[in-house]
Protein backbone atom coordinates (compact mmCIF):
# COMPACT_ATOMS: atom_id res chain seq x y z
CA UNK A 1 0.00 0.00 0.00
CA UNK A 2 3.10 2.56 0.04
CA UNK A 3 3.10 2.64 -3.94
CA UNK A 4 0.89 5.37 -5.05
CA UNK A 5 -0.57 5.06 -8.56
CA UNK A 6 -0.84 8.12 -10.86
CA UNK A 7 -3.45 7.89 -13.49
CA UNK A 8 -3.24 11.06 -15.75
CA UNK A 9 -5.53 10.00 -18.59
CA UNK A 10 -9.03 8.79 -18.91
CA UNK A 11 -7.68 6.34 -21.17
CA UNK A 12 -4.97 4.95 -18.72
CA UNK A 13 -7.77 4.65 -16.48
CA UNK A 14 -9.24 1.98 -18.80
CA UNK A 15 -6.05 0.15 -19.64
CA UNK A 16 -6.06 -0.21 -15.42
CA UNK A 17 -9.71 -1.28 -15.05
CA UNK A 18 -9.27 -3.69 -18.27
CA UNK A 19 -11.75 -1.52 -19.72
CA UNK A 20 -11.61 -0.94 -23.73
CA UNK A 21 -10.07 2.51 -24.97
CA UNK A 22 -12.71 5.45 -24.09
CA UNK A 23 -14.80 6.72 -26.96
CA UNK A 24 -13.94 10.32 -26.28
CA UNK A 25 -10.56 11.15 -24.58
CA UNK A 26 -11.85 13.72 -21.80
CA UNK A 27 -15.00 12.06 -20.95
CA UNK A 28 -16.34 8.58 -20.31
CA UNK A 29 -19.17 6.42 -18.43
CA UNK A 30 -18.54 2.96 -17.12
CA UNK A 31 -21.38 0.72 -16.17
CA UNK A 32 -20.62 -0.68 -12.84
CA UNK A 33 -21.42 -4.24 -13.89
CA UNK A 34 -18.22 -4.02 -15.79
CA UNK A 35 -16.28 -3.22 -12.85
CA UNK A 36 -17.21 -6.65 -11.39
CA UNK A 37 -14.06 -7.92 -13.01
CA UNK A 38 -11.98 -5.53 -12.17
CA UNK A 39 -9.57 -6.02 -9.04
CA UNK A 40 -7.45 -2.82 -7.90
CA UNK A 41 -8.01 -3.39 -4.21
CA UNK A 42 -4.80 -2.21 -1.84
CA UNK A 43 -4.28 -0.02 -4.14
CA UNK A 44 -3.40 3.80 -3.35
CA UNK A 45 -4.33 6.18 -6.72
CA UNK A 46 -4.21 9.79 -7.92
CA UNK A 47 -6.43 10.74 -10.84
CA UNK A 48 -6.24 13.87 -13.17
CA UNK A 49 -9.64 13.86 -14.03
CA UNK A 50 -12.98 13.69 -12.00
CA UNK A 51 -14.84 11.04 -10.90
CA UNK A 52 -18.49 10.98 -10.18
CA UNK A 53 -19.81 7.43 -9.32
CA UNK A 54 -23.18 6.28 -8.36
CA UNK A 55 -22.87 2.89 -6.96
CA UNK A 56 -26.22 0.67 -6.08
CA UNK A 57 -25.92 -2.76 -5.46
CA UNK A 58 -22.24 -2.33 -4.85
CA UNK A 59 -20.63 -2.17 -1.25
CA UNK A 60 -17.15 -1.77 0.20
CA UNK A 61 -14.65 0.62 2.09
CA UNK A 62 -13.18 3.07 0.18
CA UNK A 63 -10.80 5.53 1.50
CA UNK A 64 -10.79 9.32 -0.06
CA UNK A 65 -8.83 12.17 1.87
CA UNK A 66 -8.65 11.66 5.48
CA UNK A 67 -11.12 9.31 6.27
CA UNK A 68 -12.27 5.50 5.09
CA UNK A 69 -15.93 4.84 4.39
CA UNK A 70 -18.15 1.61 4.31
CA UNK A 71 -20.32 2.57 1.68
CA UNK A 72 -23.27 0.58 0.79
CA UNK A 73 -26.31 1.10 -1.92
CA UNK A 74 -27.50 3.76 -3.57
CA UNK A 75 -24.84 6.60 -2.82
CA UNK A 76 -23.06 9.07 -4.79
CA UNK A 77 -19.59 10.01 -4.13
CA UNK A 78 -17.38 12.57 -6.28
CA UNK A 79 -13.95 12.82 -6.19
CA UNK A 80 -11.68 15.53 -7.93
CA UNK A 81 -8.39 15.33 -9.73
CA UNK A 82 -4.91 14.55 -7.81
CA UNK A 83 -6.83 13.41 -4.51
CA UNK A 84 -5.34 10.22 -2.95
CA UNK A 85 -7.96 7.33 -3.61
CA UNK A 86 -7.65 4.14 -1.84
CA UNK A 87 -10.08 0.84 -1.87
CA UNK A 88 -9.60 -1.78 0.59
CA UNK A 89 -12.54 -4.01 -0.24
CA UNK A 90 -15.40 -4.47 -2.96
CA UNK A 91 -18.52 -6.53 -3.38
CA UNK A 92 -20.39 -5.67 -6.55
CA UNK A 93 -23.76 -7.95 -6.83
CA UNK A 94 -25.11 -9.59 -10.11
CA UNK A 95 -27.87 -6.71 -9.86
CA UNK A 96 -26.05 -4.14 -9.26
CA UNK A 97 -26.88 -0.87 -11.06
CA UNK A 98 -24.95 2.26 -11.16
CA UNK A 99 -22.09 3.91 -13.17
CA UNK A 100 -18.75 5.99 -12.64
CA UNK A 101 -18.44 9.61 -14.85
CA UNK A 102 -15.04 9.88 -15.47
CA UNK A 103 -13.93 13.68 -16.83
CA UNK A 104 -10.91 15.76 -17.63
CA UNK A 105 -10.77 19.03 -16.54
CA UNK A 106 -9.87 19.88 -20.14
CA UNK A 107 -13.04 19.13 -20.85
CA UNK A 108 -14.64 22.02 -19.46
CA UNK A 109 -11.84 24.24 -19.55
CA UNK A 110 -13.12 27.39 -21.75
CA UNK A 111 -16.90 26.60 -20.11
CA UNK A 112 -18.96 28.21 -17.64
CA UNK A 113 -18.70 24.94 -15.91
CA UNK A 114 -14.69 25.53 -15.99
CA UNK A 115 -15.04 28.26 -14.65
CA UNK A 116 -17.78 27.56 -11.90
CA UNK A 117 -16.50 23.95 -11.25
CA UNK A 118 -14.74 24.75 -7.87
CA UNK A 119 -18.25 26.10 -6.67
CA UNK A 120 -19.56 22.28 -6.62
CA UNK A 121 -18.20 21.84 -3.05
CA UNK A 122 -19.40 18.73 -2.46
CA UNK A 123 -15.99 17.43 -4.54
CA UNK A 124 -13.86 18.25 -1.54
CA UNK A 125 -16.27 16.57 0.80
CA UNK A 126 -15.16 13.45 2.50
CA UNK A 127 -16.31 10.19 1.55
CA UNK A 128 -18.24 9.85 4.54
CA UNK A 129 -20.44 12.46 3.46
CA UNK A 130 -21.62 10.54 0.51
CA UNK A 131 -25.19 12.22 -1.42
CA UNK A 132 -27.31 9.60 -0.50
CA UNK A 133 -30.68 9.01 -3.41
CA UNK A 134 -34.30 8.18 -3.75
CA UNK A 135 -34.95 6.01 -6.59
CA UNK A 136 -36.46 9.21 -8.61
CA UNK A 137 -33.35 11.01 -7.75
CA UNK A 138 -31.03 8.21 -9.17
CA UNK A 139 -33.57 8.15 -12.12
CA UNK A 140 -33.08 11.41 -12.85
CA UNK A 141 -29.74 11.76 -12.96
CA UNK A 142 -29.19 8.27 -14.86
CA UNK A 143 -31.34 9.81 -17.70
CA UNK A 144 -28.71 12.97 -17.62
CA UNK A 145 -25.62 10.13 -17.71
CA UNK A 146 -27.68 7.99 -20.57
CA UNK A 147 -27.85 11.57 -22.67
CA UNK A 148 -24.28 12.41 -22.20
CA UNK A 149 -23.24 9.10 -23.15
CA UNK A 150 -25.08 9.18 -26.63
CA UNK A 151 -23.73 12.54 -27.09
CA UNK A 152 -20.15 11.51 -27.17
CA UNK A 153 -20.61 8.17 -28.16
CA UNK A 154 -22.00 9.08 -32.19
CA UNK A 155 -20.39 11.73 -34.78
CA UNK A 156 -18.77 14.71 -32.82
CA UNK A 157 -19.96 17.96 -34.54
CA UNK A 158 -19.91 21.73 -33.40
CA UNK A 159 -22.49 21.26 -31.27
CA UNK A 160 -21.37 18.15 -29.43
CA UNK A 161 -18.44 20.02 -26.64
CA UNK A 162 -21.44 22.63 -25.61
CA UNK A 163 -24.41 20.02 -25.35
CA UNK A 164 -21.95 17.65 -23.44
CA UNK A 165 -20.76 20.56 -21.23
CA UNK A 166 -24.28 22.00 -20.39
CA UNK A 167 -24.91 18.02 -19.74
CA UNK A 168 -22.48 17.62 -16.74
CA UNK A 169 -23.57 21.29 -15.38
CA UNK A 170 -27.21 20.27 -15.19
CA UNK A 171 -25.77 16.66 -13.68
CA UNK A 172 -24.12 18.57 -10.97
CA UNK A 173 -26.68 21.28 -10.23
CA UNK A 174 -29.20 18.39 -9.54
CA UNK A 175 -26.63 17.23 -6.99
CA UNK A 176 -26.32 20.29 -5.27
CA UNK A 177 -30.13 20.18 -4.88
CA UNK A 178 -30.14 16.86 -3.48
CA UNK A 179 -27.37 17.80 -1.11
CA UNK A 180 -29.56 20.90 -0.17
CA UNK A 181 -32.52 18.56 0.70
CA UNK A 182 -30.12 15.97 2.45
CA UNK A 183 -29.17 18.72 4.88
CA UNK A 184 -32.54 19.60 5.15
CA UNK A 185 -34.06 16.09 6.04
CA UNK A 186 -31.17 15.65 8.63
CA UNK A 187 -31.94 19.10 10.35
CA UNK A 188 -31.86 17.62 13.78
CA UNK A 189 -28.86 15.94 13.23
CA UNK A 190 -27.40 19.06 12.06
CA UNK A 191 -28.17 21.14 14.58
CA UNK A 192 -26.48 18.69 16.89
CA UNK A 193 -23.72 19.58 14.85
CA UNK A 194 -24.07 23.30 14.71
CA UNK A 195 -23.66 23.02 19.07
CA UNK A 196 -20.65 21.27 18.54
CA UNK A 197 -19.17 23.34 16.70
CA UNK A 198 -20.28 26.41 18.88
CA UNK A 199 -18.91 24.41 22.29
CA UNK A 200 -15.79 23.95 19.71
CA UNK A 201 -15.51 27.49 19.58
CA UNK A 202 -15.84 28.25 23.04
CA UNK A 203 -13.56 25.13 24.44
CA UNK A 204 -11.11 26.59 22.08
CA UNK A 205 -11.04 30.04 23.64
CA UNK A 206 -10.88 28.78 27.10
CA UNK A 207 -7.94 27.25 26.39
CA UNK A 208 -4.20 28.24 25.72
CA UNK A 209 -4.62 27.18 21.86
CA UNK A 210 -4.99 30.68 20.42
CA UNK A 211 -1.71 31.76 21.72
CA UNK A 212 -0.24 28.42 20.38
CA UNK A 213 -2.28 28.17 17.05
CA UNK A 214 -3.81 31.41 16.43
CA UNK A 215 -7.23 31.72 15.12
CA UNK A 216 -8.56 28.04 14.09
CA UNK A 217 -9.28 27.84 10.15
CA UNK A 218 -11.94 26.20 9.00
CA UNK A 219 -10.05 23.29 7.99
CA UNK A 220 -8.51 23.13 11.72
CA UNK A 221 -12.44 23.29 12.95
CA UNK A 222 -13.81 20.71 10.37
CA UNK A 223 -10.43 18.27 11.19
CA UNK A 224 -11.84 18.25 15.08
CA UNK A 225 -14.96 17.76 14.31
CA UNK A 226 -14.67 14.97 11.75
CA UNK A 227 -16.05 17.09 8.41
CA UNK A 228 -14.11 18.53 5.43
CA UNK A 229 -14.75 21.82 5.58
CA UNK A 230 -16.61 22.91 2.86
CA UNK A 231 -18.87 19.91 4.13
CA UNK A 232 -19.06 21.80 7.00
CA UNK A 233 -19.15 25.16 6.07
CA UNK A 234 -22.48 24.68 3.37
CA UNK A 235 -23.78 22.56 6.22
CA UNK A 236 -23.68 25.69 9.05
CA UNK A 237 -24.74 28.16 5.93
CA UNK A 238 -28.20 26.05 5.06
CA UNK A 239 -28.57 25.97 9.29
CA UNK A 240 -27.77 29.32 10.13
CA UNK A 241 -27.43 31.60 6.92
CA UNK A 242 -23.69 31.95 7.48
CA UNK A 243 -20.71 29.84 6.88
CA UNK A 244 -17.89 28.91 9.00
CA UNK A 245 -15.67 31.47 8.24
CA UNK A 246 -18.60 33.78 9.06
CA UNK A 247 -19.13 31.86 12.55
CA UNK A 248 -15.69 32.31 13.57
CA UNK A 249 -15.34 35.79 13.08
CA UNK A 250 -18.86 36.43 14.68
CA UNK A 251 -17.57 34.29 17.66
CA UNK A 252 -14.10 36.34 17.52
CA UNK A 253 -15.90 39.66 17.73
CA UNK A 254 -18.14 39.02 20.30
CA UNK A 255 -15.69 37.95 22.92
CA UNK A 256 -13.45 40.83 21.18
CA UNK A 257 -16.42 43.04 22.40
CA UNK A 258 -16.54 41.08 25.76
CA UNK A 259 -13.16 42.13 26.75
CA UNK A 260 -12.98 45.80 25.05
CA UNK A 261 -15.88 46.62 27.81
CA UNK A 262 -14.92 44.15 30.64
CA UNK A 263 -10.91 44.75 30.91
CA UNK A 264 -8.52 47.57 30.34
CA UNK A 265 -5.98 45.51 28.54
CA UNK A 266 -5.14 47.47 25.47
CA UNK A 267 -6.29 46.56 22.29
CA UNK A 268 -3.32 44.94 21.09
CA UNK A 269 -3.23 42.35 23.86
CA UNK A 270 -6.53 41.28 23.45
CA UNK A 271 -6.02 40.89 20.05
CA UNK A 272 -3.23 38.42 21.22
CA UNK A 273 -4.86 37.27 23.30
CA UNK A 274 -7.57 36.32 20.52
CA UNK A 275 -4.76 34.72 18.44
CA UNK A 276 -4.38 37.40 16.11
CA UNK A 277 -0.63 37.51 15.50
CA UNK A 278 -0.51 41.71 14.13
CA UNK A 279 -3.27 43.62 16.08
CA UNK A 280 -3.52 45.65 12.92
CA UNK A 281 -5.34 42.70 11.32
CA UNK A 282 -7.72 41.98 14.49
CA UNK A 283 -8.74 46.11 14.39
CA UNK A 284 -9.39 45.59 10.72
CA UNK A 285 -11.73 42.85 11.22
CA UNK A 286 -13.66 44.53 14.19
CA UNK A 287 -14.44 47.40 12.16
CA UNK A 288 -15.51 45.25 9.32
CA UNK A 289 -17.99 43.24 11.53
CA UNK A 290 -18.88 46.48 13.66
CA UNK A 291 -18.19 49.52 11.48
CA UNK A 292 -16.43 50.74 13.98
CA UNK A 293 -12.56 50.68 15.39
CA UNK A 294 -12.14 48.60 18.68
CA UNK A 295 -10.81 51.70 20.42
CA UNK A 296 -13.89 53.98 18.86
CA UNK A 297 -16.38 50.92 20.08
CA UNK A 298 -14.19 51.20 23.40
CA UNK A 299 -15.44 55.12 24.42
CA UNK A 300 -18.67 54.91 22.80
CA UNK A 301 -20.41 51.94 25.31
Amino acid sequence: MDKIIHINTISEGHAMLGLPSPKHPLISIVDVKDLLNTDYEDLRITMGFYMVSLKDGVSGSLGYGRNSYDFDDGVMIFTKPNQLISESSKEIEADAKGWVLFFHPDLIRTSELGKNIDSYSYFSYEVNEALHLSEDEKSILTDIIRKIEIEFSQNIDKHSQKLITSSLELLLDYCNRYYDRQFYIRTNHNQDLVSKFESFLKNYYQSDKPSELGIPSVKYCGEQLGMSPNYLSDLLKKETGKNAKDHIYYFITNKAKNQLLGSTNSVSQIAYDLGFEYPQHFSKLFKKQTGMSPVKYRTMN
